[in-house]
């Protein structure tokens, strides 16, 4: 006798809900993010992003730690440690870097006009990748799997840009901090922040572009295999 098959399990209509408000509001809030310091740039210089924007990133940046929760509690299915890794990355600068040391986003004092320029460059990268992954997520979810095709396509391809700037503008910021980070913490912190930009972020930034180019070689493997069965 045949085995019967399995009922497919049906998503939570709470957690369904809870995770398209969730969301729907960090796509908002990085869109707020994206605004200001583009118009910041456009109107001022990168000098002002900071002043602007930097206390309201910090704080939207620190709402994403409910991802590891999501994560560890099984609300999804994104692996732990490279959600982990992403999350922390973002929390060393916004409160461990910028946090401490705003001359450096400021260009002013230990900071310099390529720090500002790498704090607007950061957060714009960051944003821009946060409006699309949020809304991406949002929208598949309100529509059963099936998100507009050009958001699909950025959330595939736009990290080949966006991951570099923000990246690099990252490791910059870090760089600028270890000396400052001497005299207003201690050589112990300015030790462990040189450590991390040297030792820490290469092989952390490489494994996660390849997590993602992985990410993108399934759903673009997936993408193929179903337009087949539909010819």
């Amino acid at each position: 006798m045949a085995d019967k098959a399995k009922p497919v399990k049906k998503p939570s209509p709470v957690k369904n809900g809870y995770l398209i408000l969730y969301n729907a509001v960090s796509a908002v809030l990085w869109s707020v993010v994206l605004s200001r310091v583009v118009g910041t740039n456009l109107a001022s210089s990168p000098q002002q992003a900071y002043p602007v924007v930097g206390e309201f990133c910090k704080w939207t940046q620190t709402l994403a730690g409910m991802e590891v929760l999501h994560s560890l509690l099984g609300v999804v299915r994104a692996p732990l440690f490279t959600t982990f890794m992403q999350v922390f990355s973002r929390y060393a600068i916004v409160w461990g870097v910028t946090g401490l040391f705003p001359e450096l986003a400021l260009g002013r004092s230990s900071g310099d006009g390529y720090s500002s320029l790498a704090y607007s460059t950061m957060l714009g990268a960051w944003a821009t990748t946060e409006i699309i992954r949020y809304s991406y997520f949002a929208l598949s979810l309100s529509s059963g799997g099936k998100p507009p095709y050009a958001l699909h396509w950025l959330r595939y391809h736009a990290f080949f840009i966006l991951y570099p700037v923000g990246i690099s503008s990252e490791a910059y910021l870090i760089w600028r901090a270890v000396e400052p980070a001497k005299a207003a913490v201690s050589p112990l912190y300015s030790t462990v922040l040189f450590g991390y930009v040297a030792l820490v972020y290469p092989p952390s930034a490489y494994i996660l572009y390849t997590h993602m180019m992985a990410q993108r070689r399934k759903v673009m493997k997936a993408a193929k295999t179903s337009d087949k069965k539909a010819q």
